[in-house]
């Protein structure tokens, strides 16, 4: 049995190889990227969660003020603040 090799064989081997090559790094790219969209999402999840507990700070402190007697720009940061939370949360409603 003899075996011969010819420059079409490995032409077609190697862009077989190259079509592999090229088909397993798009696949390796959608993976990362799936990936990298998935990590920012739970990244971005937890900064909205850390700003949602800073506002509520920022509002208790504020409202703690307006107890004590303080006017002018207090009253006007509660009530944008307010605003702000009430448009926010129902902006969260599906």
């Amino acid at each position: 049995m003899e075996v011969t090799i010819t420059a079409e064989a490995v032409l077609r081997a190697a862009s077989l190889l190259g079509a592999l090559g090229a088909l397993g790094g798009a696949a390796l790219w959608c993976v990362k990227f799936v990936d990298r969209q998935r990590r920012q999402d739970r990244e971005l999840a937890a900064i909205r969660r850390e700003q949602t507990l800073i506002c509520y700070g920022v509002l208790a402190c504020l409202k703690g003020l307006k107890e004590q007697g303080c006017n002018g720009p207090v009253t006007e940061a509660l009530s944008k603040l307010e605003k702000h939370l009430n448009q926010a949360a129902h902006e969260e409603e599906p």
